[in-house]
């Protein structure tokens, strides 16, 4: 599958895969066998590559925000840094966030993070978003509907759900 910003661009998606797959609906027929993966390594964090870093996280927490407060504003996909962003990519994030904390992760450096940690962060990333905009009180809804998001005990299922009693 792919995604596109415009339905415009659909036929040029559309073409590439007709290369590649021709008359097949999809690449069904092309598994790979020397692949073995169980639930267990599906939740195994330590098997995790890469290495959480602050900017990773405050990255996590900006974009969060950013996309949540236009999601309530009506806007289903919103440019962020120089990116297409949509629900799912907040909900990378927050359940990022949310996981990180729950495993007591450490970041690149040794710190672990926490969820005092996980405040500090989001109310500096929330006072750099804030401007002459007027967009300060979706932003500031979209931080607390982040909050709550991650400072849960409970991993709740979509982030949309708790955001939709916040739509303009």
């Amino acid at each position: 599958g792919t995604w596109v910003a415009h339905p415009d661009l659909v036929p040029v998606a559309m073409n590439v895969f007709d290369e590649v797959l021709g008359d097949k609906p999809n690449q069904i027929d092309k598994l790979r066998d020397d692949v073995e993966v169980s639930a267990e390594d599906l939740l195994s964090m330590g098997n995790t590559p890469g290495k959480i870093t602050e900017g990773g996280i405050r990255n996590n927490i900006s974009v969060a925000i950013q996309y949540i407060a236009w999601w309530t504003m009506g806007t289903g996909a919103v440019a962020i840094n120089n990116l297409m962003e949509d629900a799912a990519t907040a909900e990378i994030a927050r359940a990022q966030l949310f996981q990180w904390i729950r495993n007591k992760s450490k970041i690149d450096g040794g710190d672990i993070f926490t969820k005092d940690l996980y405040q500090t962060y989001c109310e500096e990333e929330l006072n750099s978003l804030k401007g002459d905009h007027g967009f300060n009180d979706a932003l500031e809804n979209a931080a607390s509907i982040l909050d709550d998001l991650v400072m849960t005990d409970e991993f709740k299922d979509f982030l949309t759900l708790p955001a939709y009693d916040q739509l303009n």
